[in-house]
């Protein structure tokens, strides 16, 4: 026998879970109170509110979710899709969960990955009885959108769809790319390059105004454009692209976004380039990695919070009845100088 009693070989009975019963058998109260506090409801006092949460830790006891969402006509839930790997829709979800909880929703995560499109993340919300969609940078085509749209409302984060009835909060894309032509020219440099975000978030708009920027300033024929993504992976293609032809390096390069810049920085410092000294480096984001000292990165500032903020409140909107209409909220862009940018070689 075991040191508990128990002969070898016995399987000792499993510890039942606790219910919402035992925690009202603690406190001294009905089940229909307790539910009444794990439901956030009106109708128990403070100290009672105090009571069932340490009686709930002190049996273990958690509230089960699913079955308070079926027990409810509402689920209460947002679903929100967002990439793997994309730093700036993480700071968009921190961003998120405190509006949506003060508004009183709960927040449900699909992520979109290569092995997961787009589609499988959104049908994964549905299956979860979300109440409505916040699709962060989403590459579904305007068709694919409003269907999806016609089930149930959606906000789109990051980029615009013209003529689709879904909100959109996105930043001004066009006015921050003049800001880093601009500021590029300031400094000296004619030879820009551009590397496109394909599909990504913004890309259009920005692929577009960096073209008009050029124009603007005299230099339609120093337009250069690669292809890319919004990978560290595309930034690092197009560094070695461009190394292959040292001759015809440009004296500047404007990244489609944070990543991408990273991937090519990597690239270039391991090649023994020096930035900003022989070549300087922009990107698009501010995402948390660009602030790193020993990165230090020229970017374009979105404001995670405040997309975030204006995201849930317009789609809590919709569900409450206020408007029908679709919105598009634009934000300005703040454009921020670090330490990867400076006068072209032989300007210092």
């Amino acid at each position: 026998m075991s040191e508990d009693g128990s002969r070898a070989g016995e399987r000792r009975p499993r510890r039942a879970r606790p219910t919402m019963a035992d925690v009202a058998a603690k406190v001294g109260v009905s089940r229909a109170l307790v539910s009444l506090v794990f439901r956030n409801e009106p109708g128990a006092s403070k100290e009672t509110r105090d009571r069932v949460f340490q009686a709930a830790e002190e049996l273990g006891y958690r509230p089960d979710s699913a079955a308070q969402m079926l027990a409810r006509s509402r689920s209460k839930v947002l679903g929100v899709m967002l990439t793997v790997r994309n730093p700036f829709h993480a700071d968009l979800v921190e961003g998120i969960y405190p509006v949506a909880e003060e508004l009183g929703y709960d927040i449900l995560l699909s992520a979109a990955a290569p092995t997961r499109d787009e589609r499988k993340a959104v049908e994964a919300l549905l299956s979860h009885r979300c109440e409505a969609l916040m699709l962060l940078g989403p590459k579904l085509e305007s068709r694919d959108l409003a269907q999806l749209a016609e089930r149930i409302p959606v906000v789109v984060l990051g980029r615009r769809f013209p003529g689709v009835e879904v909100d959109s909060v996105h930043t001004a894309e066009a006015k921050g790319v003049r800001q880093v032509i601009d500021h590029l020219v300031e400094l000296g440099h004619a030879d820009i390059l551009h590397i496109d975000g394909g599909r990504g978030a913004g890309s259009v708009e920005r692929r577009r105004a960096y073209r008009a920027a050029m124009r603007r300033h005299g230099l339609a024929d120093r337009i250069r454009v690669l292809p890319g993504d919004h990978t560290e992976e595309s930034g690092a293609q197009a560094a070695a692209t461009l190394l292959a032809d040292r001759e015809n390096l440009p004296t500047a390069v404007f990244a489609s976004n944070d990543r991408c810049a990273l991937g090519f920085l990597d690239f270039v410092w391991r090649a023994g380039l020096q930035v900003p000294d022989d070549l300087s480096v922009v990107g698009f984001d501010d995402s948390h990695l660009a602030h790193l000292s020993h990165i230090d990165l020229t970017t374009v500032r979105q404001d995670p919070d405040r997309q975030a903020e204006l995201a849930v409140r317009v789609v809590v909107e919709r569900l409450s009845g206020e408007r029908s209409e679709a919105r598009e909220l634009v934000l300005d862009p703040k454009f921020v100088a670090r330490g990867t940018t400076g006068p072209p070689p032989g300007r210092g």
